[in-house]
């Protein structure tokens, strides 16, 4: 029988209560002492100790973070949170005694948001916790007004991000600097046609190079927003003079 440690005797400080966490550790006691460290500093915590039991908790309880170990029983952490990025954002933090350059590319190339090697003093990890949670809520206030909504996708200015919800799951669409950019320069200009020597300027911040690229990223940027890249709603082609974005290409006539 799977063991599963979703707690029911959290830590609750009612409006003094700092963030929800999901601690996936399949070492008990390391997993008990974290967890108590946290819920000292205001946190409620419930414990997975596997990425299996963890999904089982997320099914029905909703952390604004998640403490992940990767050598887990099953499925190791690098899969679970390969699985997770796909409809979630919300923050994590991987510990691990494997500190390999490789491990923690790896970690944060799939989506981690800190990387803490084991072994680490419980204090260290609840006030990195802390300034992951700041950093978040942070960006959150700043970018509340600047976001960008067009179909299923969101595009938020300030952190550089695109999102798009389907069926009320929410993923991100990897974008590089020069895509981010290409597309904010259409968004901000909606409605106006723009020729390529425009955007180039905007995006690449001069008046010379290969005008071709421009093609090249609106290409890109169709195969990641465009249900049909070849006959785009979006990313309108206005043949002999550039480029327009239209918000309402989502919507049905």
């Amino acid at each position: 029988m799977p063991v599963l440690l979703a707690r029911q005797e959290q830590w609750i400080y009612d409006e003094n209560m700092q963030g929800k966490i999901l601690i996936i550790e399949d070492t008990r006691e390391l997993a008990d002492v974290i967890s108590l460290y946290l819920g000292k500093d205001g946190f409620e915590t419930r414990i997975a100790a596997s990425a299996e039991d963890a999904l089982v908790v997320l099914g029905a309880w909703e952390p604004e973070m998640l403490i992940l170990d990767i050598n887990l029983p099953g499925m190791d952490g690098f899969e679970f949170l390969q699985q997770f990025r796909k409809t979630k954002d919300t923050p994590v933090i991987i510990v691990s005694a494997r500190d390999s350059d490789e491990d923690l590319v790896a970690g944060l190339g799939i989506g981690a948001d800190e990387f803490v090697t084991k072994p680490f003093s419980s204090k260290v990890l609840v006030a990195r916790v802390r300034s992951l949670f700041r950093r978040v809520r942070n960006l959150e206030e700043k970018t509340a007004g600047n976001l960008f909504k067009f179909g299923p996708f969101t595009l938020d200015m300030d952190a550089c991000i695109l999102k798009r919800e389907d069926a009320g799951a929410v993923r991100r669409i990897p974008l590089s600097a020069k895509e981010f950019g290409c597309l904010a320069c259409l968004i901000e200009n909606a409605g106006k046609t723009l020729n390529p020597e425009t955007i180039f300027k905007s995006v690449w911040k001069h008046n010379y190079g290969d005008l071709t690229a421009i093609a090249v990223y609106v290409q890109h940027l169709r195969r990641k927003i465009e249900d049909d890249p070849g006959n785009p709603v979006y990313i309108e082609t206005i043949h002999g003079m550039g480029y327009r974005f239209n918000a309402e290409g989502g919507k049905s006539a």
